[in-house]
């Protein structure tokens, strides 16, 4: 399966913050936006990853990542010349899906919680078409949101209702087959001049190839697209961390677990943030590699 991580957009409700570069690359407590839906597409076990976003800011995209070999992963980049809808990356990613299974997840987008990793390696073993996610919201108005029957299976997909008949909010993470590239060409723009994703899911739930996975009570799912929302990001991060000595969205940590790196690798990404309190925490999960029992690893269900 290849990765998308759609990080475009002009970040109009952060600015002026937004006029200094890319939203995504702002920062979240410790580490950048776009630490964390990178993270998701690892735990999912996606080591080819393209980041799309605006020319002006791939070269800083570019300075943070490399081209992901130091993270053992292959990390492309792609410029979005406008905001054209969250359905128009599947065009500017089409060289990179080449017909594959792949997951799209927008840039401020943040998740976290218990059994996370192995919900996403299951929904992605199960792709027949696509798998959405569902998360139960107070506000469901405000987002994409799945309808259910009393079996719990989907049946219908409304974008901002006025009035939703259920609280499943659709939240930016997405697997699909290489046919939505296909898909994707098909759609003409919305009233808002955009290629909606909502069309995208539509068109596999009328072939009957689209899968609900429920996001339960364990899992937090937070955007990052306002200054409100992006400062309850960083509370949210800092507290979990504070609370439980471990870090969200550590990508070399990640990458250690999932076998991309090894912890001497590891240890090493360590050693040039050795200043900072974020560099000390990668250096000593390598030197405790040993300690996580291998069932936890295989099952990547550690933290």
């Amino acid at each position: 399966m290849r990765g998308i991580v759609l990080a475009g957009g002009n970040g109009t409700r952060l600015q002026p913050l937004s006029f200094v570069g890319s939203k995504q690359l702002a920062p979240c407590y410790d580490k950048p936006v776009v630490y964390y839906p990178l993270s998701m597409l690892m735990l999912a076990g996606i080591s080819e990853v393209l980041i799309i976003s605006r020319p002006d800011d791939l070269p800083q995209f570019r300075r943070l990542f490399g081209d992901g070999s130091d993270l053992g992963m292959s990390i492309a980049y792609t410029a979005q010349d406008e905001p054209r809808g969250i359905a128009d990356a599947f065009l500017v990613g089409a060289d990179h899906i080449r017909g594959e299974d792949n997951a799209l997840i927008l840039g401020d987008n943040l998740f976290h919680g218990a059994n996370l990793p192995s919900l996403l390696r299951r929904s992605a073993a199960r792709l027949n078409g696509c798998v959405l996610f569902g998360h139960h919201v107070a506000d469901p108005e405000r987002f994409g949101v799945a309808e259910v029957d009393d079996e719990g299976r989907l049946v219908a997909i409304e974008e901002k209702p006025d009035e939703p008949r259920s609280n499943l909010a659709i939240p930016g993470l997405y697997f699909f087959d290489g046919g939505v590239v296909d898909v994707a060409k098909r759609l003409t723009p919305s009233a808002r001049g955009e290629l909606e994703i909502t069309d995208v899911l539509r068109a596999y739930l009328a072939e009957g190839r689209a899968d609900l996975a429920w996001l339960g009570r364990g899992v937090t799912w937070l955007d990052t697209g306002t200054h409100e929302s992006l400062l309850e990001a960083a509370l949210f991060v800092r507290d979990v961390q504070r609370r439980q000595g471990t870090r969200i969205g550590c990508v070399e940590e990640i990458a250690m677990h999932m076998g991309f790196i090894g912890p001497e690798d590891c240890h090493r990404l360590g050693e040039r943030m050795a200043s900072s309190p974020y560099g000390r925490y990668v250096m000593d999960c390598a030197r405790s590699y040993d300690q996580v029992p291998a069932s936890a690893r295989a099952a990547m269900d550690w933290p």
